[in-house]
């Protein structure tokens, strides 16, 4: 990048335009650099190949190893069988002894055209699979991965055998699998409300005394709201009505719990009588798909009543939760308030579901900025703060933003989003690929694996990845003609009109005042919309670009500012200017009597206002240190803290008790041991509900403090960052109790000194005071904003004047002490070393003696910390 300026001649007005726009573009353009528009088919054609590599490595290692477990755990390359590994808590529920991710699978082997592989899956099915198992379940994952897998590699099977090719043995086996797997899971439904238990016992149902389950009161929205998809299908492909009505009886009470105010429905809701537990509201995890069954029931079923409800639902979502480009909680009856600073990675799919409605200038939005977090931390992170900062570190391998990346290549046709395929595919491939499969991320910011695989990779990534990159006659099938279930397991949307709905199944619509919009009854194509204008997503994206850059949250800014961190040791500013060819030195190294002298040099003044950046939240490490005998206080182990009980940073001598397991230990219902806990700090194990719920109920047993231990196998404080325990959405100020979390190897030498000694006492305090360390001062943080200042602007207080001459940049700072309202002003003079034309088209010579800055090795400035 040369530097550009005012050459000899040149008007004064027309010098300072040209150089706004000049500057206004480089600082535009630079970070990002071009674009790549255009890949050729042969580039399309080895990104496929390499896909269906990929997913050969990934489904051969699960049948090699695995097969017929659920999953594979591809750094053990071994199965995983519920029962013979540890606990994990919920993420265990959807492990049912059933070759999960074989059904899971099925169809996307059709998808990929891998025929033979389909047919001899099918056949495995058929012979090992059986679901009858004693085994809890979630209904939601069950639903939609093993009835949703069925029910998708029936359709794939039936279509097959109709072209008279393949399947001709085929007789509707996997049809009649999902109707079996149906009828286990309706004893869920038996509730007063008609919304589902969230597990099942697939052989002793709900209520009998073998289930081991049925004393759940409460589950989240989407696992009640996203049944309709594949218990319609069911009862339409079966002619048992019983399934859709279930499912349709669930979102009617949905429908009529909202928020009558606002539109919006909480997150967790009490299964028997309809109140909400948790109030907060969003689009990402516990609400999700809630919202994606209602739009794609009208689109498999054709009843209006599901659009309607769904544009009303989003009316209130723009209005209330989109803050372009972010998606923020808020609380359903208060809902100007954002409920917390944070966004979790499953709202992803949200702008693949604006493309469906049609809404494409709010799905580029937050898809841009979506992009730009996996351009910061190579994964999306399970969470991550609107300042784009990691909230949860995991990565389990997600597909949403391949499903958002696919369906707005499908919106737009522009091949910007096949470069953001290629991006997902290479990335899977450095930081996830192992020899026994892809393994989970267990943290982004470390890069360490974790030893799962889950089933959805198989079932959506692929298929998505594949579609994006293939052309319509390259498909065994018209994908037109079939809808994604949220497990993108294959619908056909002819079941509306070739499988009428079952008697009685019709939802009753409300008349609600609510208004309509250019897509509230038909999905225009970004041709109707965009005629002739292929850069249009171009456009918007554009104004996202930088969002991460510099770790700070997103704000409309003049076009003519710039935003730059700067803390005490200077260089973060330094650095970022050195990357755009600009050197900074101090003033008093250099001869002052050369600036501003020199021909061809126009002095241009800039202005930046000077405020405190905002602190990062810090997160303080904890310790249970074990004191009694034989240990006396030399065992120590690092824990996190919490954002709600005791603030034990206020106890100088910190919280001593004697440790106690919980029972049940995951204290997720009524405390069994409440007797012999009180007086004791209770150790309960992370999963299963919030912390929040399980330390109201320790405390109301008389437990003293709280040690929660991450039910995550092998985590450990040397890989895996600290954070805070946060409270369940509710005022949390009733919990009083310290709160404190160790990872599961620590949480295991503390669980094996109770089991030896039976009697262990602990102290809990700030990791600081047990060091006998200060808190250490932190650096201060600063924000400098610069933008181009009018004739005769001036400021008072503190200034800085840069000098662009000759590779170097000169600072110098004044210090005036009026105005504590503080504005730095300066003058940086900029020189040509190039011939330019000025508007009289008399050619101005620029001295070309001047060094021309060389840009880093990719020719971007790089405005990553």
């Amino acid at each position: 990048m040369r530097r550009v300026g005012h050459c000899l001649g040149w008007p004064l007005a027309t010098g300072t335009m040209l150089l706004r726009a000049l500057l206004l573009a480089f600082l535009l353009g630079w970070a990002s650099g071009q674009e790549s528009q255009h890949m050729t088919p042969e580039e399309k054609t080895v990104i496929r190949n390499q896909i269906v590599e990929m997913f050969d490595h990934a489904y051969g290692s699960y049948m090699k190893y695995a097969y017929p477990a659920d999953e594979l755990m591809p750094l053990s390359c071994r199965g995983r069988v519920r029962g013979l590994e540890p606990n994990r808590g919920d993420i265990d529920d959807s492990l049912g002894k059933f070759s999960l991710t074989l059904i899971d699978t099925l169809d996307t082997l059709v998808v990929l055209n891998k025929l033979d592989e389909f047919e001899e899956g099918v056949r495995k099915t058929l012979k090992d699979v059986r679901l009858d198992n004693d085994v809890v379940v979630s209904v939601f994952e069950t639903n939609i991965r093993v009835l949703g897998g069925l029910l998708g590699a029936h359709v794939m099977a039936d279509m097959l055998r109709q072209r008279g090719e393949r399947m001709q043995w085929y007789e509707n086996e996997l049809l009649h699998m999902a109707k079996e797997l149906g009828h286990r899971l309706l004893p869920a439904f038996n509730t007063t409300s008609g919304l589902p238990y969230p597990r099942v016992n697939l052989r002793y149902g709900v209520v009998n005394p073998l289930s081991r389950t049925g004393t759940e009161s409460d589950t989240c929205t989407a696992c009640a709201g996203t049944m309709i998809l594949e218990f319609a299908a069911l009862s339409r492909l079966s002619g048992e009505a019983l399934f859709e009505e279930h499912a349709r009886k669930a979102l009617d009470v949905l429908w009529e719990k909202r928020q009558r105010g606002s539109d919006l429905v909480g997150t967790v809701i009490n299964i028997h009588n309809g109140d909400w537990v948790r109030r907060d509201s969003g689009v990402g995890a516990g609400i999700d798909s809630y919202y994606e069954y209602l739009m794609k029931a009208y689109i498999l079923l054709g009843d209006s009543v599901f659009l309607e409800r769904f544009n009303i639902h989003y009316s209130a979502i723009m209005k209330y939760i989109s803050q372009p480009p972010l998606l923020l909680n808020v609380h359903m009856h208060n809902p100007t308030v954002s409920v917390r600073t944070w966004m979790d990675s499953l709202l992803a799919f949200f702008p693949g579901l604006q493309v469906l409605r049609g809404d494409l200038k709010p799905a580029i939005e937050t898809h841009e900025m979506l992009y730009q977090v996996t351009k910061q931390h190579k994964f999306l992170p399970e969470a991550f703060t609107t300042e784009f900062r990691v909230h949860w570190g995991q990565h389990p391998l997600r597909p949403e933003f391949a499903e958002s990346t696919y369906y707005l290549y499908k919106a737009t046709g522009d091949p910007y989003y096949l470069r953001v395929g290629q991006s997902i595919v290479e990335k899977l491939n450095a930081y996830a690929r192992v020899p026994c499969g892809f393994a989970a991320v267990q943290d982004v910011r470390t890069g360490t694996h974790e030893d799962r695989m889950d089933s959805f990779f198989l079932a959506e990534m692929f298929k998505y990845l594949y579609l994006l990159f293939s052309e319509k006659s390259q498909l065994p099938f018209d994908i037109d003609d079939y809808i994604f279930t949220t497990e993108a397991h294959l619908l056909p949307v002819s079941l509306s009109t070739t499988q009428p709905p079952c008697q009685a199944n019709a939802t009753e619509s409300v008349s609600v005042a609510h208004e309509e919009d250019l897509f509230t009854y038909s999905c225009p194509s970004a041709q109707t919309l965009f005629p002739n204008n292929p850069s249009f997503a171009k456009t918007i994206r554009d104004g996202y670009k930088y969002l991460t850059g510099v770790g700070r949250a997103f704000n409309s800014l003049p076009v003519r500012e710039i935003e730059l961190p700067l803390h005490d040791d200077g260089m973060e500013p330094v650095e970022f200017l050195k990357s755009m060819g600009i050197s900074l030195t101090p003033l008093d190294q250099v001869a002052l009597g050369e600036t501003g002298e020199h021909k061809g040099v126009y002095r241009v003044k800039l202005v930046a206002e000077m405020s405190h950046a905002p602190e990062e939240e810090e997160v303080v490490p904890h310790i249970v240190q074990l004191i009694s005998p034989p240990f006396l206080g030399r065992t120590v182990l690092t824990a996190g803290p919490a954002k709600f009980g005791m603030d034990l940073t206020k106890h100088e001598h910190g919280v001593k008790g004697s440790i106690m397991k919980a029972s049940p230990y995951t204290a997720c219902g009524p405390i069994e041991n409440a007797e012999q806990l009180r007086g004791h700090i209770a150790l309960a194990l992370r999963g299963d509900c919030m912390f929040a719920g399980k330390a109201r109920r320790l405390q109301e047993a008389g437990a003293t403090g709280i040690i929660f231990i991450d039910h995550r196998e092998g985590s450990n404080i040397e890989d895996s960052p600290l954070f805070q325990m946060v409270g369940d959405g509710e005022p949390t100020a009733d919990v009083t109790l310290p709160l404190v979390f160790l990872f599961s190897r620590e949480g295991a030498l503390l669980t094996a000194a109770l089991e030896e000694h039976h009697n262990v006492d602990v102290l809990l305090l700030p990791k600081e005071r047990q060091l006998g360390h200060d808190k250490p001062e932190k650096p201060l943080g600063m924000n400098i904003k610069f933008r181009l200042a009018g004739e005769g602007g001036g400021a008072k207080g503190p200034t800085l004047e840069f000098v662009l001459e000759k590779g170097e940049m000169l600072l110098e700072e004044e210090e005036e002490e009026e105005e504590q309202d503080q504005e730095l002003v300066g003058d940086a003079t900029l020189q040509k070393n190039c011939e330019m034309a000025s508007d009289d088209d008399e050619t101005a010579v620029c001295d070309s003696s001047t060094p021309t800055p060389s840009p880093d090795s990719n020719g971007r400035a790089n405005a990553h910390p």
